[in-house]
């Protein structure tokens, strides 16, 4: 099982992003793997919002559609509890700058036992958990 953060979304879509090519080839990697892809609507919020500044709403909108329609990603929702236990993180980690949303995914990703991360953000890493690529460039 793999969660897919806010920053692996950007670089697959945003070809000026500079992990752009190493997102690519994980993203392929991860596909070949048949692995459980997840992502939460957290991450989506970020990511939208993002495309929909870097490049422009129609953009982001159409990549939105893809993710949102798509069969092999299970885009989780958090509840009230998981956003309270976030909270917790959110202070703990307070002195790394750990963003809510990050710390929303911790929550969920522990809740689904997902160990492993597609990401480019060092906080996860931070919380315990693995990274993909391992190798960052």
């Amino acid at each position: 099982m793999i969660f897919i953060d806010t920053g692996a979304f950007i670089a697959r879509y945003m070809s000026k992003d500079k992990f752009h090519k190493p997102a690519l080839a994980t993203w392929e990697l991860i596909e070949k793997s048949q692995d459980k892809i997840f992502t939460s609507n957290f991450v989506l919020d970020e990511t939208i919002t993002l495309l929909g500044r870097w490049a422009d709403s129609s953009f982001a909108a159409a990549r939105a559609r893809s993710i949102f329609n798509s069969a092999s990603i299970t885009i989780l929702r958090p509840g009230k509890y998981d956003e309270l236990e976030a909270l917790k993180l959110f202070e703990k980690y307070a002195d790394q700058s750990v963003s809510y949303t990050d710390c929303v995914s911790f929550v969920m990703m522990r809740a689904n036992k997902i160990e492993r991360v597609f990401s480019f953000d060092r906080h996860f890493e931070v919380a315990g958990f693995t990274i993909l690529p391992s190798k960052l460039t």
